[in-house]
């Protein structure tokens, strides 16, 4: 039932292992001990051992028949010493040096145990503002995100989740021209993705291109005014040139928050669709929806009965998730427990439309959106007033909106949330969260050189059935991205299997504003715009999020990140693009009779590599590189590099994108190095020339090995750990071959 893909996701991040990394439990084993693990609970509600055992049983087959799975730190933890079962946490930040500090240990102890992290820096007094204490000037919001970035970088959380950080600041801070800009270079704040809480009067004004005030936090009082338009229009274009930021509605989140009376809700989990109070922490869960499909007289339907069942029995588990997690923090512990606040999602929902022969991008699709989310909704809060009558009711129940206004007695103070599932539906093998197939058929490069040809499964069936099916036509579907316009295969064929580009931004929205309509918490969601959109085409979208009644937007423009660093002549490319439309063809410039320069040993997982750095009168110019034990493929290869750089260089290419290109290319053998690792032959190549800028701008000679940037942001979209292509989703960066995740 497990795919290869999913076993070596397993094995690599979530099976348990010894102390020599060596392997003592498999899927089964594992699905096993989280079941048993989470049917303890019952004890603590003075359930028999018969009943105890009879439950973990059906939570086994609920999780080994991929019909339901927990986030992932419940599946990495549970049942382990760790303990540790929440996927995402918020922090809350007061201004003071204390706090923040305070805050930023209690993030790495997060991190370390699996889980991720949302902040508000709303409440920092802005930069340059006054401290009495010292009698100096404050740093600012930014410079603490800076902080906060680093320690992240330092927790590698056991290999197995990286640490993943949401930062927020309202619309109305005084520092947020300089928020809305810090991911303007992408190798910044590289373990954080940033939203702007932009409130209702905010977006009123924009519509109109009126001026806002900003409010001093220090003393809640104005102290300045800006053109909401204007604004409005930095967080398009910056969203048009890399994705970030995004935005959150915080006014509506907080209107549909069930406990006002304990706070306001500040910031979300990293991916954006989960709001929580500070020091509270939320268990997701998503139920498989291609598995909620039934054959009914040749036709495929949704198998509503079977739906229900897994969502009671899925609420039941995250409502017992609660009682036996250990939680890193004993604030986090209380405000918990006392709220219960679940989140049950679902996934595959692109699967299930194939299946029943739906395109994402219609009206019928919309429909069975509401359908199902109104169905997961009801049947989820039936569940947590059954658990409420057996259990009792979440311990704020007292002033929340359902003793205020519903009068209706729940254990849980929310039950649903539509997580993004990067890892899980590789898992289950389903396609991820709500979002449509990334792709219909890709080239997958294997160890020896290969390329493989991958073909969604609902495709290929359909193809066979149909008789259109061949290899050749499979290869090409991979490299054109689409079946749409290809007339190979059947146009009814093409409506229904859309890829992400192949739709509308508009539905995107609309398919997102449907599931929020019947979602207690926020939908994860991105919105796929090609490379050819424009900000007007971003700003559509935004206002149409506003106006659907999302609580939050995010938008990737395809090919956005991949070419933020090369620059031609100081052109950025695409303006190039845009001012000429003649095509430009640049050549190298000839090779002068002598070159100066000098030779750099590097140590490499190979062996020694000299790497030989020249300039001419313009500046760098040529690289050559000889490795210590020469031959074979490493030689040619290496050589292939130095040219391929030297022409670049004599071309005009800034030296300094390409170092940072090469920085961080990873072998499977690293070597140490002065101050850090060289992860590759290219990685050396990109040191030495790093070294090289550095005396040249300086006039010290350095052999310190200097920080690798995050990868995600300036190598094409390749997975860092295996190289693979990335998909961006749901506010995330997800590999599905080796389940690397940036948001954990």
């Amino acid at each position: 039932m497990l795919t290869k893909n999913a076993l070596t996701v397993l094995e690599k991040r979530y099976l348990r292992k010894d102390e020599q990394g060596q392997l003592v439990e498999d899927a089964d084993g594992m699905f096993r001990r989280v079941a048993n693990a989470i049917a303890e609970a019952e004890l603590m509600y003075g359930k028999s051992r018969k009943h105890i055992d009879g439950l973990a049983g059906e939570f086994y087959e609920l999780i080994n028949s991929l019909e339901f799975l927990p986030n992932s730190p419940t599946l990495m933890n549970a049942g382990k010493e760790l303990g540790q079962l929440s996927a995402c946490f918020v922090l809350p930040i007061e201004d003071s040096m204390e706090s923040i500090f305070e805050t930023v240990k209690n993030t790495a102890l997060i991190h370390k145990s699996g889980g991720g992290t949302g902040f508000s820096f709303s409440r920092l007094r802005p930069a340059n503002d006054c401290v009495k204490s010292t009698n100096g000037v404050s740093s600012g919001p930014i410079s603490f995100m800076e902080v906060f970035n680093s320690a992240t970088e330092a927790i590698k959380q056991g290999g197995t989740r990286r640490g993943a950080n949401m930062g927020c600041l309202r619309v109305d801070h005084p520092d947020i021209v300089d928020f809305i800009t810090c991911k303007q270079d992408t190798s910044k704040l590289t373990n954080f993705n940033i939203s702007v809480l932009v409130t209702e009067k905010f977006m009123q004004a924009a519509m109109k291109g009126k001026d806002y005030d900003l409010i001093n936090p220090r003393d809640g009082k104005p102290c300045k005014k800006l053109n909401a338009g204007k604004i409005f229009d930095m967080i398009v274009n910056l969203a048009w040139t890399n994705g970030e930021p995004g935005i959150i509605f915080i006014d509506r989140i907080n209107r549909d928050n069930p406990t006002p009376n304990i706070g306001d809700i500040e910031s979300t989990n990293p991916c954006g669709e989960q709001p929580l109070l500070p020091y509270e922490s939320c268990n997701l869960g998503s139920i498989n929806l291609a598995r909620m499909v039934k054959e009914v007289d040749g036709r495929s339907e949704v198998d509503y009965d079977k739906l229900r069942r897994a969502v009671q029995l899925a609420v039941r588990f995250l409502d017992n998730v609660i009682d036996v997690n250990r939680y890193p923090l004993e604030e986090i512990s209380q405000m918990t427990r006392g709220n219960r606040k679940i989140g049950l999602g679902i996934m595959g929902f692109a699967d299930m439309l194939l299946q029943l022969g739906i395109p994402y991008d219609s009206e019928d699709g919309i429909s069975i959106a509401e359908q199902i989310m109104s169905m997961v909704s009801s049947e989820g809060r039936k569940a947590s007033c059954e658990l409420a009558k057996e259990r009792g009711v979440f311990p704020n129940f007292k002033g929340s909106v359902y003793d205020r206004e519903d009068g209706m007695e729940v254990r849980n103070a929310t039950v649903t949330t539509i997580a993004p599932t990067g890892t899980l539906s590789i898992i289950a093998s389903c396609s991820s969260g709500i979002e449509p197939l990334f792709a219909i058929s890709y080239v997958k490069r294997v160890m020896d050189g290969a390329e493989l040809v991958e073909v969604n499964p609902y495709f290929e069936k359909v193809a066979r059935e149909r008789g259109f099916y061949s290899e050749e036509l499979m290869r090409k579907i991979a490299e054109q991205g689409s079946v749409r316009g290809m007339s190979e295969v059947p146009e009814d064929v093409q409506r229904v299997f859309a890829t992400a580009l192949d739709i509308a931004p508009v539905w995107h929205i609309k398919m997102q504003a449907a599931f929020q309509r019947f979602t207690d918490n926020a939908v994860s969601k991105t919105v796929n715009f090609p490379e050819e959109a424009t900000p007007e085409d971003v700003r559509q979208v935004y206002e149409l999020a506003y106006k659907e009644g999302a609580k939050g937007c995010t938008i990737y423009r395809y090919g956005s990140r991949d070419a933020q660093v090369l620059n031609v002549s100081g052109k950025d490319k695409k303006t190039t693009a845009v001012e000429d439309t003649k095509s430009v063809v640049r050549g190298p410039r000839p090779r002068p009779a002598r070159t100066y320069g000098c030779t750099e040993r590097m140590n490499t997982g190979c062996g020694n590599l000299y790497v030989t750095i020249n300039e001419d009168e313009e500046g760098l110019f040529e690289i050559f590189t000889a490795m210590g034990k020469a031959g074979g493929c490493a030689a040619s290869q290496l050589e292939a590099i130095g040219r391929l750089i030297s022409l670049s260089l004599r071309a005009g290419v800034d030296a300094q994108s390409i170092q940072k290109h090469l920085r961080g290319i990873r072998c499977p053998t690293p070597a140490w190095g002065n101050g850090g690792s060289v992860l590759s032959c290219a990685d050396a190549i990109g040191i030495a020339i790093d070294h090289y800028l550095s005396e040249r701008q300086t006039g010290v000679v350095t052999d310190a090995i200097s920080k690798v940037t995050d990868k995600l942001d300036t190598h094409l979209g390749a997975c860092p750990d295996c190289g693979s292509a990335v998909e961006h989703e749901s506010g995330c960066v997800v590999c599905r071959f080796c389940g690397f995740s940036k948001c954990g």
